[in-house]
C-alpha cells in the first residue's frame, strides 16, 4: 500500500487547513488510517486515527475537538479537517496505514502501523 498525504501549508493561527491522505495498491480500502506529526527537534506523536472496521475515531488531547479525521471509502482517501490551529500544531504531518482492528486496540501505537506516508508540512503563525 502507497499512501500520498497532501494539504499541508502556512496558515495563522486560529485558521484551518484539511490534510488528505490518498492510498493506493494492493487492497487500499482494508486498512485503517492514522495521522502522526513530528515538530522540529521533538519526537513523533499519534495525532488521529479512524478504523476501516466501523468507522471509529480516535484522537490526542491536544487536539480533541479541534480536528476531526473522516474518510471517503470509496475515494480510497482520509481527511483530517484542522481548525483553530495553534503554533504549537507545526509540525510535519504524517498519514500511516494499519490493520482496523490493531487501531481499534492501539491507534495510538506508532507500532499498529505498517505502511507510512511521506510528510506534509503544517506551519502555524502567531
Amino acid at each position: 500500500v502507497q499512501l500520498q498525504a497532501f494539504g499541508g501549508g502556512l496558515v495563522q493561527s486560529g485558521g484551518s487547513l484539511r490534510l488528505s491522505c490518498t492510498a493506493s495498491g494492493r487492497t487500499p480500502g482494508y486498512y485503517g488510517i492514522g495521522w502522526f506529526r513530528q515538530a522540529p527537534g521533538k519526537e513523533r506523536e499519534w495525532v488521529s486515527s479512524i478504523s476501516s472496521s466501523d468507522g471509529s475515531t480516535y484522537y490526542a488531547d491536544s487536539v480533541k475537538g479541534r480536528f476531526t479525521i473522516s474518510r471517503d471509502a470509496a475515494k480510497y482517501t482520509a481527511y483530517l479537517q484542522m481548525n483553530s490551529l495553534k503554533p504549537e500544531d507545526t509540525a510535519v504531518y504524517f498519514c500511516a496505514a494499519g490493520d482496523p482492528m490493531g487501531i481499534v486496540i492501539a491507534a495510538a501505537n506508532s507500532q499498529a502501523y505498517d505502511y507510512w506516508g511521506q510528510g506534509t508540512l503544517v506551519t502555524v503563525s502567531s
